[in-house]
């Protein structure tokens, strides 16, 4: 090549830079050392840690690492900072354009409120781009893991700003979480405003396609096992129209619902890393229902197009696409309800109860343990929903508790408020099986279910580590709990929390400092 052209005066633009993620290392480190803030050695060792982005384990990972370095951002000089830093960083590599996104309710809390934080980030980003004279905008974000009225409430205060510099409306986290079309209104209202969308675009590889490919495999199965034998007539000559033909039919049905099992084990295993054993286990059970009737299908329609040709195969499909509609709105049903309980579960972060956070720190560390004792799907739902409610009971509380953390109350009266937190899930609407976990959770662990037992182990870790009211780190508080494992903790939970976190690497535990 004759001539190469310097990367930094080709003309660029910088478009949906996170902001937290925008923040120089080493300004990480100072603002850390600032607020005594302990961070994982992921963050601090120098070298981009090693995540993978294809199961939950690595988003956890992930979102625990960007919550640590978000919670060093809490007063209006370290927005400023991280602006102006970032603004410069894009001049120095040649860009001329900068659109940094942010969902303000992350910082709310410590800024004096949602407005507040707004106003902060946008005067930091009107100062900086006058300062280095890079053109910069403000894109605001809603997360997707929480309800959609709080999206809607998010894309009018956006609007309401966007003759301050705000320029679009996005949505943000886990894409694999939540329905996109659930925020169709308030990005509705963030066009109506003027506003561009702007939602993360890249979901990955969904597991519509895959889900596909089984029903086709499973349905071509039981098509070919049994089409062949009748139309060449040896089924009828050698087990008659009988008894035996019924159970015939029968073991072709537990052979195509094995295979579409198998499949959809192994799918989902390679998708989220768990353990093949309880995936298999999951969708056995679920044969029970849709699969029995989609084995049935291919059956009838080997018969029927051994009788009426092959016009009798769109003729039996459409029962199943109906079929496969109704399940789509069933997911989208329990995906809102799910919505639901994290916005009710929030009210004791809005409250001032606990810290920011620590509900859906809970829920999903209680999740991968759950799914590393073999927990089924359905106990993990549960699960998830006793987790993120298991402090609800402190809204009934005069006088907060210092740092919402209940690990340390007394034992009577940690276990008032898991009562009235039990008495407020009913009141909820939530299964039975919630209200009874969140009651309970406060008993000694011989008294307690599975779920309870996990549920009271991780709310105790948290308070521990993400209070940071533990100086040792995470391995010191995993110690501690240990200690209560006699009496309040179930020695098999914690030691499965202790691989949980160890699987994460470095970003999971916090070794002890030396001495």
């Amino acid at each position: 090549m004759e001539h190469a052209r310097d990367l930094t005066l080709l003309p660029k633009a910088h478009l949906h830079l996170h902001f937290t993620g925008s923040m120089r290392p080493s300004t990480l480190l100072e603002l850390a050392d600032k607020y005594g803030v302990r961070l994982p050695d992921a963050l601090t060792a120098g070298e981009p840690p090693k995540l993978r982005a294809t199961d939950e384990r690595g988003w956890f990972r992930f979102q625990r690492l960007y919550d640590a370095a978000r919670s060093c951002l809490r007063e209006p000089d370290d927005i400023r900072r991280l602006v102006r830093e970032a603004a410069e960083e894009d001049v120095r590599d040649g860009s001329g354009w900068l659109e940094i996104q942010v969902d303000p309710t992350s910082y709310a809390p410590l800024l004096g409120g949602m407005i507040p934080a707004v106003e902060i980030i946008l005067d930091a980003v009107d100062s900086a781009s006058r300062e280095t004279g890079l053109g910069m905008r403000v894109v605001i974000a809603a997360n997707r893991m929480k309800h959609p009225l709080d999206a809607r409430t998010l894309a009018r205060l956006a609007v309401r700003y966007a003759d301050r510099g705000i320029v679009g409306f996005g949505l943000s986290n886990d894409e694999r979480r939540g329905m996109a079309r659930d925020f169709d209104r308030a990005f509705a209202i963030a066009r109506e405003g003027g506003l561009l969308a702007a939602p993360h675009v890249a979901r990955g590889r969904g597991p519509a396609l895959d889900h596909v490919a089984r029903r086709v495999l499973t349905v071509a199965f039981a098509a070919v096992c049994f089409q062949p034998l009748y139309h060449s007539g040896r089924l009828e000559d050698r087990i008659g129209q009988g008894p035996f033909l019924v159970l015939f039919l029968l073991l072709l049905l537990g052979l195509s619902a094995l295979c579409d099992a198998v499949l959809a084990a192994a799918l989902a295993g390679d998708r989220t890393g768990r353990p093949y054993g309880p995936l298999l286990r999951d969708e056995l059970r679920a044969q029970l229902g849709v699969g029995a009737a989609i084995c049935a299908t291919g059956v009838v329609m080997a018969l029927g197009v051994a009788v009426a040709g092959l016009w009798a195969l769109p003729v039996f499909s459409v029962p199943l696409l109906l079929t496969q509609m109704s399940f789509h709105r069933i997911a989208a049903i329990r995906t809102t309800y799910r919505q639901t309980i994290t916005s009710l579960a929030r009210a004791t972060e809005i409250a001032g109860y606990t810290p920011p956070g620590h509900s859906r720190r809970v829920a999903a560390l209680s999740c991968a343990v759950g799914r590393e004792l073999g927990l089924s799907e359905r106990e993990l739902t549960v699960l998830e929903y006793a987790a993120l409610m298991h402090d609800i009971g402190q809204l009934s509380l005069i006088d907060p508790v210092p740092s919402g953390a209940t690990a340390g109350l007394p034992a009577d009266e940690a276990r008032r408020i898991a009562g009235l937190g039990g008495e407020v899930a009913r009141q909820t609407g939530v299964p039975a099986e919630v209200a009874v976990i969140v009651e309970r959770q406060a008993e000694p662990y011989r008294d307690q279910p599975v779920a309870a037992r996990i549920v009271r182990a991780v709310n105790a870790y948290d308070d521990l580590v993400g209070g940071s009211r533990h100086p040792g780190g995470s391995l010191a508080a995993l110690e501690q709990l240990r200690l209560g494992t006699g009496h309040d903790y179930q020695p098999e939970v914690v030691e499965s929390l202790a691989r949980v976190l160890a699987s994460g690497g470095r970003a999971g535990v916090v070794p002890v400092p030396p001495g």
